[in-house]
C-alpha cells in the first residue's frame, strides 16, 4: 500500500468541496445542535437588520415629510431597540461559535492523532514528521478559524444577502433586477477562480509542510552540523524552503485578495444603477423619496456582504485545503489487519515460509526466505550492511507485512495475532532505542502495564529477580534518574540499557537484539551477557550483531546477505561467509 502522502494527493481523485464538507461536518456530528441554535440567531440578527432600512424609509415618507416629530421619535426607538437586539444576538453568537471553533479543533486533533497511532511503521518511514506535526497543528488550526471566525458570518452574509435580495425585488422588481445583474456577473467570477483559489492556498500549506520538516530535520541534526562544520549546508536547505514558502504565500495571498476588489467594483455598479434607474423612477412618480433611501440600504446591505464573502471564501478556500490534507490521514487503512479463525500450521516457536518481502514495489529485499526458529534457543543473524538482518528482524516482530508468504508465531499466522498479543510475545530492543521524557522508571515501564502501579522499592526487587539491578546501578538516581527529551543527559550505551531493561521485564517468548551491544562498553556487555543467560530457559534469543564474543555462544547462526537467509554452521564458516560478502559489497 502506498503511504506517501504527496505523491497520493497527486494521484487521488480530489473530492468536491459539498463531499469534503459534509465530510467535516459528519466529523463534528456532536456539534450540530449548536450549529443549528447559532443558524437561528443568524436568522433572527439578519431579520432585524433587514427591517431596519424598511422602517426607515417608512418614517421619511410618513413622519419626516410631513413633519410628524412625535412619529419619528416612535419609530426612531423602534430602529433603535431592534439594532441593540441585533447587537446582543451577533455577540451570542460569536460566543457561541468560538466554543464550537475549539472543541472542533480539540476533535479534528484528537482524530488525526489516533489515526497515526493506528498506522504501520512504513507510513512513517514514506512522511517527514515535520509535515505531519504541520497537518495536525497548523492545517487543523485554519479549519478552526474558519469554523470559529468565519462559519457563521459566511451563513449570515448569505442570509442577509437573500434577505435584501428579496427586498429588493419585491419593492421594485424592475429596479430590483436591474441592481442584481453584477451580483451574477460575480457569482460567475467565483465559480472561475474558486479553484485556482483553492489550488494556490493547498500548495501554500504544503511548502509550509515542508519547511517544517526542514526545521525538524535539520534541528534533530544539528549536533552533526556543527561536527562537520556545515552551517552553510543547514542555512542553505533552510533558505530553499523559506524561499518556496514565501513564493507560495505570495501566490496564495493573491489568490485570497483578488476577490475583494473585483467585488467591489460590481458593488459600486450596482449602487450606480439603483441611483440612475431611482432618480429615472421619481421622476415618473413611480418612486418615493423615502423607498429610494431603503432601496440603498438593502443594496448596501446586498453588496457588502457580498465583499465580506470575498475575503471569507478566501479562507474558506484555505480550510477547505487544509481539510484535504488532514483527510488524507484520516482516510489512511492500516495494511497490518488481524486474521480471523487462523489454525495451528507448525510446532517451531517462529517460522518463515517462502517469504517474500519489498519496501515499494518493484525493489524486493528478501527472496523466498524459509528458516524456523525453535523454542529457548539463541540464534544469531550476521551478514553485511544492507544484507537484510534488520528486515528479517521487523519481519519477525512484524512491524511490517511479507509481501508473499507466511510468517508463523506458535504455529499460527502472525497476522492471526492481535498488535497486543503479537507484542507480549516479542521483545525487540532496537539498535537506537528512543526514551521519552520522564524518569529511567517510566521508560522501563512503557508499554508495561503489569508494574505500573508498584512503588519504587517494589519495582527495584522486580528488577532484582530478574537479575537486572546491576543495570539499574549504573544510573545516578536509579529508578528516578531524569531522562529530558533527545535524553541528551545520558549517554547511548545508557539508552541501550534502558531499552534492555524494559524489553526483559517484559518477559517475552521472543526477544530480539538489534544491535542492542553496540554503544556499550565491553564490562557492560558482558554484564549484559550474563543476564541473558539468565532468562527463562525457554526464552528464544534471535541476536544481530557483528562482535564475534556475541555471537560465539549462539545455538545456530543464519547469514544474511543479498534478500537471503542460510545456515551458515559453524562460526567459523560464518566469519568466511561475512568476509566473502563484504568483499562483493
Amino acid at each position: 500500500m502506498n503511504y506517501n502522502l504527496n505523491q497520493n494527493s497527486g494521484q487521488e481523485e480530489k473530492q468536491s468541496t459539498f463531499q469534503a464538507l459534509k465530510k467535516l461536518i459528519q466529523l463534528i456530528s456532536e456539534e450540530k445542535r449548536n450549529l443549528w441554535i447559532a443558524s437561528g440567531i443568524i436568522l433572527l440578527n439578519s431579520c432585524l437588520l433587514l427591517t431596519g432600512p424598511l422602517l426607515i424609509g417608512h418614517t421619511i415618507d410618513a413622519y419626516i415629510r410631513t413633519k410628524d416629530y412625535h412619529g419619528v421619535l416612535v419609530f426612531s426607538g423602534i430602529i433603535l431597540s431592534m439594532y441593540l437586539l441585533a447587537f446582543f444576538t451577533g455577540y451570542f453568537q460569536t460566543k457561541l461559535m468560538g466554543g464550537v471553533g475549539q472543541r472542533m479543533l480539540y476533535t479534528l486533533r484528537n482524530a488525526v492523532f489516533n489515526k497515526l497511532q493506528e498506522l504501520p511503521v512504513a507510513f512513517f518511514n514514506e512522511n517527514k514528521a515535520g509535515d505531519l506535526i504541520s497537518r495536525v497543528n497548523n492545517d487543523t488550526d485554519k479549519i478552526n478559524q474558519f469554523f470559529s471566525q468565519s462559519l457563521m458570518q459566511f451563513i449570515g452574509s448569505i442570509v442577509t444577502m437573500t434577505g435584501a435580495g428579496i427586498f429588493l425585488l419585491m419593492i421594485n422588481f424592475e429596479l430590483g433586477a436591474a441592481a442584481l445583474v453584477p451580483a451574477v456577473l460575480i457569482l460567475i467570477f467565483t465559480a472561475l477562480v474558486s479553484p485556482w483559489v483553492k489550488r494556490r492556498n493547498a500548495s501554500n500549506l504544503k511548502s509550509v509542510g515542508g519547511m517544517s520538516a526542514e526545521i525538524q530535520e535539520s534541528l534533530n541534526n544539528f549536533k552533526v552540523i556543527i561536527a562537520f562544520n556545515r552551517r552553510d549546508y543547514f542555512r542553505k536547505r533552510f533558505d530553499e524552503a523559506n524561499r518556496h514558502n514565501y513564493k507560495t504565500a505570495i501566490g496564495a495571498g493573491l489568490a485570497n485578495n483578488i476577490l475583494m476588489p473585483v467585488y467591489g467594483l460590481f458593488s459600486s455598479m450596482a449602487q450606480l444603477i439603483v441611483l440612475l434607474f431611482g432618480i429615472y423612477l421619481i421622476s415618473q412618480g413611480q418612486f418615493s423619496i423615502g423607498l429610494l433611501v431603503s432601496y440603498f440600504s438593502y443594496a448596501t446591505n446586498f453588496y457588502n456582504p457580498l465583499r465580506q464573502l470575498a475575503a471569507l471564501w478566501a479562507n474558506f478556500q484555505v480550510a477547505m485545503a487544509g481539510w484535504d490534507r488532514i483527510s488524507q490521514i484520516l482516510s489512511m487503512k492500516n495494511d497490518l489487519q488481524q486474521l480471523e479463525g487462523n489454525t495451528l500450521t507448525s510446532t517451531a516457536l517462529l517460522e518463515f515460509k517462502h517469504v517474500h518481502f519489498s519496501y515499494t514495489a518493484g525493489k524486493e529485499i528478501l527472496h523466498d526466505i524459509s528458516f524456523s526458529l525453535e523454542k529457548g534457543k539463541t540464534y544469531a543473524l550476521i551478514g553485511p550492511t544492507g544484507g537484510g538482518k534488520t528486515t528479517t528482524a521487523s519481519l519477525i516482530a512484524r512491524l511490517y507485512d511479507a509481501t508473499e508468504g507466511t510468517v508463523l508465531l506458535s504455529g499460527k499466522d502472525i497476522r492471526a495475532y492481535s498488535h497486543e498479543e503479537r507484542a507480549a510475545k516479542i521483545g525487540f530492543i532496537l539498535q537506537e532505542p528512543f526514551l521519552f521524557t520522564g524518569t529511567v522508571r517510566d521508560n522501563i515501564l512503557y508499554g508495561n502495564s503489569k508494574y505500573k502501579d508498584y512503588t519504587n522499592a517494589q519495582l527495584e526487587e522486580v528488577i532484582r529477580e530478574a537479575n537486572l539491578d546491576a543495570l539499574l546501578a549504573i544510573f545516578e538516581d536509579g529508578l528516578d534518574t531524569a531522562v529530558t527529551s533527545g535524553s541528551d543527559n545520558i549517554s547511548l550505551g545508557q539508552k541501550q540499557l534502558i531499552a534492555f531493561m524494559r524489553a526483559v521485564l517484559r518477559n517475552p517468548e521472543l526477544l530480539i537484539l538489534d544491535e542492542a551491544t553496540a554503544n556499550i562498553d565491553t564490562i557492560t556487555e558482558q554484564l549484559l551477557s550474563a543476564i541473558l543467560k539468565k532468562l527463562p530457559k525457554e526464552t528464544t534469543l534471535v541476536i544481530i550483531a557483528h562482535r564475534l564474543n556475541t555471537i560465539e555462544n549462539a545455538d545456530e547462526i543464519f547469514f544474511v546477505n543479498s534478500g537471503e537467509v542460510t545456515r551458515a554452521g559453524t562460526l567459523d564458516h560464518a566469519m568466511d561467509l561475512l568476509l566473502k560478502g563484504k568483499r562483493k559489497s
